[in-house]
């Protein structure tokens, strides 16, 4: 297939479909995919997506919701800018064919935790894979549109690759080499702008929610290619992640908490969180994450429960019926409409990523990035739930918008010098890879977690630069393999959250220190800049 296109977008979930279908009347798009085109995160989300549509919200109530989870960290213009947009995202989708839940005429909007009002528009308990289904549904039939999956990206075109040139760090971006999971061959796509819709890293710790693919992709390209990185030591833990030695990454939406479950220790059944917080199950993310991780470490214990079995049977099956099916399934054997379902805090969001402006641009012309690989200014130190598949849809399109009204200022690409792989060999020794990322992975969970020192953090910043060392070795001899590139993506975005972290000395929001437990009176992001 032509590998030249007008727009190449990395990243096939809510963000890179939203942006390709865009650009699509005029411009002929590729959409790449590491793996199939549903194995992203959007197909994954359960909650549902915020949008001020009731009589009794309004714009200023979002706002101001997102900006007190976000812990001042929040840039105002860009929360008005998504939140004033979010009506007109749920339109399109619902023009896509999106059957959002409704309660008679009226959309059926629930309350998730840190709202003050219900305002979440759903699909039952899996609005991302409807949302994913309608917008590859569209994509697909597109005739501008080339969706490409299993298309693992390497690393960002920029001027230091164009061919004739053997120097020099390259400043614009023209496209990305990408590897053929199937073949193995190495090609590179091109256009006269990139999007980065990569989506986050919470693969860099042993416990998550996310999909296998979830590796900081886009955070680690644009960060070699020469963008600024910010904010990389907020992320969100999800509350509740079912805990089964067996069955991993099973995200029990914040959905539950919303409709009225409840958390309870084992064995006595007492609730906990009227300890640590007024609002109890209703409170942010990150508060209620940090409070079972107390009752975790004050106990013992390896979980706690999530109730809902108070309410009736009908009710439980008509609002949560994917996931009261899946816990029924023989290999985890739980009827939630009778029992608690075990819980416990899995790494779920990055809030912190790429720097962009309010058209998606970043610090690198002919570079976009949208979504969860950036850093947008609308999560600040904490996300609000449901903001997250707001915020792809929103800034797909903004990105989009200003691509195709700047269309005629931007140049063609120039000849790429194909990828060089003549000074490599054949990996025999796989098992590197493995035990690396095994190992990446484990002590990001023990040292980089919840709870954080800055002895655990240094400790894991010398652990990283060894593993950085003994990768790059190991990539300069051998032939890129998917896991290899994941793996150098993953050590390189740890790296980054480390850093970030190690330089905020205060806690806010997603980030608690015990050795600066207090919150400084002046909120400033962590910015990181190449080579500084």
């Amino acid at each position: 297939m032509d590998r030249n296109f007008d727009v190449v977008v990395i990243g096939s979930g809510a963000a890179g479909l939203s942006a390709a279908l865009s650009l699509a009347p005029h411009l002929r798009v590729a959409v790449l995919a590491k793996g199939a085109l549903n194995a992203g995160s959007t197909a994954w989300a359960q909650g549902g997506i915020a949008a001020v549509l009731d009589a009794g919200d309004t714009f200023e109530s979002h706002v101001e919701d997102t900006m007190i989870a976000g812990a001042g960290l929040n840039r105002r213009e860009s929360v008005e800018f998504v939140v004033g947009n979010a009506p007109a995202a749920i339109d399109r989708l619902a023009a896509l064919g999106v059957q959002f839940d409704h309660s008679g005429a009226r959309l059926h909007l629930t309350r998730e935790g840190g709202h003050s009002h219900r305002r979440i528009v759903h699909v039952a308990d899996a609005t991302g894979s409807a949302v994913q289904t309608a917008l590859e549904k569209a994509a697909a039939v597109h005739p501008n549109i080339s969706l490409v999956p299993d298309m693992v990206a390497i690393d960002l075109a920029t001027d230091r690759h164009v061919a004739g040139r053997r120097s020099g760090r390259g400043k614009h971006v023209w496209g990305v080499y990408a590897v053929d999971r199937a073949k193995g061959a190495v090609s590179c796509f091109t256009g006269r702008a990139t999007i980065l819709a990569t989506g986050g890293a919470s693969r860099a710790w042993l416990y998550s929610t996310n999909p296998r693919g979830s590796t900081g992709d886009g955070i680690a390209m644009a960060w070699r290619a020469g963008c600024r990185i910010s904010n990389m030591e907020f992320h969100q833990f999800h509350p509740t992640c079912l805990y089964n030695p067996q069955v991993k990454n099973l995200l029990i939406t914040e959905a539950m908490r919303g409709e009225g479950g409840r958390l309870k220790l084992p064995g006595n059944g007492r609730r906990f969180m009227q300890r640590f917080d007024a609002r109890v199950e209703l409170a942010p993310r990150d508060v209620v994450a940090r409070a079972i991780d107390h009752e975790l470490k004050r106990l013992g214990i390896d979980f706690v429960h999530l109730d809902i079995s108070h309410k009736s049977p009908d009710f439980i099956r008509a609002h949560f019926p994917n996931i009261a099916a899946r816990l029924a399934e023989p290999d985890i054997g739980i009827d939630i409409t009778k029992e608690p379902i075990p819980v416990v805090p899995a790494a779920h969001y990055s809030c912190g990523g790429v720097l962009t402006d309010l058209d998606g641009r970043t610090d690198l012309p002919g570079l976009y990035a949208a979504g969860e690989v950036t850093q947008s200014g609308l999560h600040g130190a904490n996300r609000l739930a449901s903001n997250s598949v707001l915020e792809c849809l929103v800034f797909g399109v903004a990105a989009a918008e200003h691509i195709n009204g700047g269309w005629d200022e931007l140049p063609p690409a120039p000849a790429i010098r194909p990828w060089d792989e003549s000074r490599v060999t054949d990996s025999d020794e796989e098992v590197v890879v493995h035990h690396n990322w095994q190992e990446l992975r484990r002590f990001m969970w023990d040292y980089v977690g919840i709870v954080r020192t800055t002895k655990r953090l240094e400790r894991a910043l010398s652990r990283t630069a060894l593993l950085r060392r003994e990768i790059e070795d190991y990539y300069g001899n051998f032939r890129v393999t998917p896991d290899l590139i994941e793996l150098r993506n993953l050590v390189e975005v740890a790296s980054l959250i480390i850093r970030s972290a190690l330089a905020r000395k205060e806690s806010r929001g997603l980030h608690y220190t015990l050795d600066f437990p207090d919150m400084r009176p002046k909120a400033k992001d962590t910015i990181l800049v190449p080579d500084a």
